[in-house]
């Protein structure tokens, strides 16, 4: 007999494993099912706001970071200090997997493997399908039915172009990175509590590449949406460039990574979006830890008010909750990205912008407590007429 749950979450990353805790925590018979094996080329960035809102231990935190230092085309750098304040760093492997013990703890049934598919036989919910892990070959698929299904399976995620209209439009940036053994402190300018960032066209013609450091490991990536450039070549030329060539190679891991977030994360029946498969990914910063996990806290909470009222139409709470909360900052960084990274001329002026406190300070303080500083009219109004002067040339070189 099918197994019968209130929700299925699809995908154990970070949005779907947050979505599974909060929905288990309230008392709802959840499944989480993911296929498990894969870690996702990512910076590993957390801010405050996420350690805080999701309860992560420090355990967790493979280093602290209090610096970021932005490198131009010409190679002049900008250090960006954090006063008084750190950026948490995690691995993926570790970190993804205690989320989804965490989920199994608070009650979500955890199922290892790839789902299949969705289907409909006119009975209560959906039937999910899939494939266990190390299933023989002439096994068959197992199956879960429930009333509601959280598609967290990722960018590109096969559900929501089967889903939801439009999911298979969405624009990605394709990021590669090497997790290589960190040298020394020092060693061609590393420094184990500073993100390095660095806006070369050669290294990406239209994003940017990072050094961000793991404690023993050590997160070497590029980014770019442009099709035929070589991210593997950009990363090795970045890692002659910091005198990192040497260091021990651990794993490359490579994924495409969505620009915005979707017109639409419901199919408005009984699928929701979650995490990359909706779309939440900063653009211009590449960020999606923290907007993953919320997305997927709203996705949860959207499925909560559809079991209590039976109306499906809850579930377009969720983007509706997260836009109305971050719309605005992705709008602004999106446009941000457009202008200041076309071309290494723009991303020198952007790269000197970055050497002004007022920008400095209010950076980390949107970035650390993800949301608009809007106590400070005087700083934002020097920081629009630097930004024009850089914007028409005029400020000095």
């Amino acid at each position: 007999m099918t197994q019968i749950y209130d929700v299925a979450v699809v995908g154990g990353g970070p949005s779907g494993a947050a979505a599974a805790t909060d929905l288990a925590r309230s008392g709802a018979r959840v499944a989480l099912i993911d296929k498990a094996g894969r870690i996702k080329p990512c910076g590993g960035a957390i801010p405050p706001r996420l350690i805080r809102d999701f309860d992560i231990p420090d355990e967790l935190l493979v280093a602290r970071v209090t610096a970021a230092r932005m490198v131009a085309p010409s190679s002049k750098s900008v250090d960006m200090p954090i006063d008084g304040g750190f950026v948490g760093m995690v691995d993926r492997d570790v970190f993804d997997e205690w989320l989804r013990r965490r989920a199994a703890l608070a009650g979500a049934d955890r199922i290892t493997g790839a789902v299949s598919g969705l289907e409909r036989d006119g009975g209560e919910g959906v039937i999910v399908r899939f494939r266990p892990k190390g299933a023989p070959d002439d096994a068959p698929d197992g199956s879960i039915r429930a009333r509601y299904v959280i598609a967290a399976d990722g960018a590109r995620s096969p559900i929501a172009r089967r889903e939801v209209p439009g999911a298979e439009k969405n624009p990605c940036v394709f990021a590669y990175h090497e997790i290589v053994r960190s040298p020394a402190k020092g060693v061609g300018g590393f420094d184990p509590a500073r993100c390095d960032v660095w806006y070369q066209g050669k290294l990406s013609p239209d994003f940017y590449a990072w050094v961000f450091p793991h404690g023993d490991h050590t997160s070497i990536g590029v980014g770019s949406a442009q099709k035929g450039f070589s991210l593997r070549g950009a990363v090795s030329a970045l890692r002659n460039e910091i005198g990192m060539d040497s260091c021990a190679l651990v794993r490359g891991e490579g994924a495409p990574i969505p620009l915005k977030p979707l017109p639409r994360w419901d199919n408005g029946r009984d699928v929701v979006l979650a995490g990359d498969a909706a779309g939440v990914v900063a653009p211009a910063s590449g960020e999606g830890i923290y907007y993953a996990m919320l997305g997927g806290r709203f996705a949860a909470e959207a499925c909560k008010a559809a079991l209590q009222t039976g109306d499906a139409r809850a579930l377009a709470q969720a983007r509706k909750r997260f836009l109305r909360d971050h719309g605005r900052v992705f709008w602004i960084l999106g446009v941000m990205q457009h202008f200041w990274y076309r071309n290494d001329k723009r991303r020198e002026r952007f790269v000197r912008i970055c050497d002004d406190a007022d920008v400095q300070r209010l950076t980390w303080q949107a970035y650390m407590n993800k949301e608009l500083v809007k106590a400070d009219p005087a700083a934002h109004m020097r920081i629009f007429m630097k930004d024009l002067s850089h914007l028409f040339g005029l400020a000095a070189t």
